[in-house]
């Protein structure tokens, strides 16, 4: 089977993979999902002027020459209408939040006034009109779009829909997505282990990237190599997800119970992609879902999910960046490799220095050396060729959070 480039098998998987339908979601439910339709204030927000200091509403004009004295003609707590208009020589005690009582045009935060009794107030301070007045429609105006088609949500992006008063948006679909392990030698953790068995940890890692993306996660469990038991899993897992991640049985040299499997219930592409790790690799759809064959070896296959399953998800749930962060680093200890015309992914630990991003080894880089891939913070990128000398730059694909 001949080997082909990465950019081509990247292509062949993304033009397989359409977003899923638009759906209306509750907006506590829409955190991660992407906008079909743009979303319009039908409210000012805030709705009325307000004070953003706990202190006094005075007139502006009647701080002119501080000190000065003012008669405090009451208090006024967030969530209550003024009812008293403030007239000259005159302040009210406000509390942040508040509505600005009419006739006054500033505030005076607190700290800046002293008490002179129980109705007078002594404010130390010039201030002009406006200041610290929240005015109405400062943060949006009935009418205004708010988020266009295409947002990704966010909890800010919720709070702002909240504070417009949406109860719902029209988002893409979260898809379901199924994960399945197949082998004899795979036992499930904390059970014991006979000869030549290994514990399945493709699986627990593959969950956990599927509900880190924001999909919804289904665990389809950990099928022996038998061909008839790993149809039907696929066949349960095509009715009622909407794409499929198996992990085991791709490459050259496996059984074919997997192979059969898959052949029988989707039109799949057997792949050997130029990279390192993750070369075998397996695509096809089912009807209208996309089946990932990916590798056994625990790091090609999470590196696998992240080079074709992560970008084909985020394009059925609607998103427009389908690509991790990419940062340059510096390769402080070099990162060498041989030529085999293959890209390289290394496993690095990143960090930050006074000029940018700083890049290390993460350990061990074998296909079963898991433990370095936990400490990774990204993969770096090394293209064919001998590698990256000490203090060169790598592009690196950030995996956490920075």
């Amino acid at each position: 089977m001949a080997v082909i480039p990465l950019d081509e098998a990247r292509s062949y998987v993304l033009d397989r993979c359409s977003p899923l339908p638009a759906v209306m979601v509750p907006i506590p439910e829409a955190d991660g999902l992407v906008l079909r339709s743009a979303v319009a204030a039908t409210e000012d927000v805030p709705p009325f002027d307000n004070t953003a200091m706990d202190g006094f509403a005075v007139r502006a004009m009647d701080t002119d020459g501080a000190p000065t004295e003012l008669a405090v003609v009451g208090t006024l707590a967030a969530g209550v209408a003024p009812t008293t208009t403030i007239g000259a020589g005159q302040a009210m005690r406000i509390m942040t939040g508040a509505p600005m009582p009419p006739g006054a045009d500033a505030v005076v935060m607190v700290e800046r006034t002293a008490a002179m009794g129980d109705d007078r107030v002594r404010v130390d301070v010039t201030v002009e009109p406006g200041n610290h007045v929240r005015r109405a429609g400062d943060d949006l105006v009935a009418g205004d779009e708010v988020f266009g088609a295409g947002t990704s949500l966010t909890p800010a992006h919720l709070g702002v829909l909240a504070s417009i008063g949406a109860t719902e948006v029209e988002v893409g679909r979260r898809p379901r997505v199924g994960v399945v392990s197949t082998g004899d030698e795979l036992v499930a953790p904390g059970a014991a282990l006979g000869p030549g068995q290994i514990r399945d940890s493709n699986r627990v890692a593959l969950l956990a990237a599927l509900a880190e993306l924001g999909v919804e996660p289904v665990d389809l469990g950990l099928i022996a190599d038998d061909e008839d038991r790993i149809r039907d899993a696929l066949t349960a897992g095509i009715s009622s997800c909407d794409a499929l991640c198996t992990s085991g049985g791709v490459s050259m040299g496996d059984f074919d119970y997997v192979k059969t499997a898959l052949d029988d219930v989707a039109d799949m592409r057997w792949m050997q992609v130029a990279i390192k790790p993750a070369k075998p690799f397996a695509f096809g759809v089912a009807g209208a879902v996309p089946v990932f064959g990916l590798p056994g070896n625990p790091v090609s296959s999470l590196v696998s999910f992240e080079l074709f399953a992560r970008p084909a998800l985020r394009r059925m749930m609607g998103h427009r960046d389908l690509e991790r962060l990419h940062v340059l680093a510096e390769a402080v200890d070099g990162l060498p490799r041989r030529s085999d015309g293959k890209t390289h992914f290394v496993r690095v630990a990143l960090e930050r220095d006074g000029r940018g991003f700083v890049a290390r080894s993460a350990g061990g880089q074998g296909s079963h050396q898991m433990r370095a891939m936990a400490d990774a913070d990204g993969l770096a990128i090394l293209r064919d060729g001998p590698g990256i000398e000490p203090g060169g730059s790598v592009t690196v694909m950030v995996l956490t959070r920075f």
